[in-house]
């Protein structure tokens, strides 16, 4: 069958059988407000793994596009001191908190007890909204490689690994800043 390169309308028009493909374990390539991610539904494992060997990234943790603050609030623990991060989403922050619980599939953090959230400032973080649950988002390349900035950079294991691309042209944005807050608060360098 092959990748489907999808406008944002496009994406659209199909909304519900797109979300009901991720919920059977799609990969798609999603914009955000930075560069382009590849993911998928965070509490389906099997989605995960493939996730991960398409990327040929078998053990760092990935994050999540979480569907509302409500949900990192239910899910993680945001210390008083980090709080005022929250008031920073939706924007262009990885957050990393530690769990309260199991909110996503074991192979998204290789059952670490911390989770990198974000709520992208972008019409994606709608759409994990609707869906309910976490998306996975991670660069879309292959673990060591740049990120796609348009479609002709997609590495090859990935191509072949994307059920469908929801493409707006070419990004030349930066990766999130990361902050984590599980002991204290410090940015992570790339």
């Amino acid at each position: 069958m092959g990748m489907k390169v999808l406008t944002k309308e496009e994406f659209h028009i199909n909304k519900f059988s797109h979300l009901d493909a991720l919920k059977d374990g799609a990969l798609f390539i999603h914009p955000t407000d930075t560069i382009y991610g590849i993911g998928c539904d965070a509490t389906n494992n099997d989605a995960v793994k493939k996730l991960r060997d398409a990327k040929q990234r078998p053990s760092m943790p990935f994050s999540v596009i979480a569907p509302s603050k409500e949900w990192i609030l239910e899910h993680c623990v945001v210390p008083e001191s980090g709080k005022h991060w929250l008031d920073k989403l939706p924007g262009a922050y990885t957050l990393i908190f530690k769990t309260k619980n199991d909110c996503v599939a074991s192979e998204v953090n290789n059952n670490s007890e911390t989770l990198g959230v974000r709520i992208p400032d972008h019409w994606v973080s709608d759409v994990v909204a609707e869906f309910g649950r976490p998306f996975v988002t991670t660069s879309a390349n292959v673990a060591g490689r740049q990120p796609m900035a348009q479609l002709e950079d997609l590495h090859e294991p990935l191509k072949k690994a994307t059920d469908f691309v929801v493409y707006e042209g070419k990004k030349a944005g930066r990766p999130s800043t990361i902050i984590d807050l599980t002991d204290g608060e410090k940015v992570v360098e790339r």
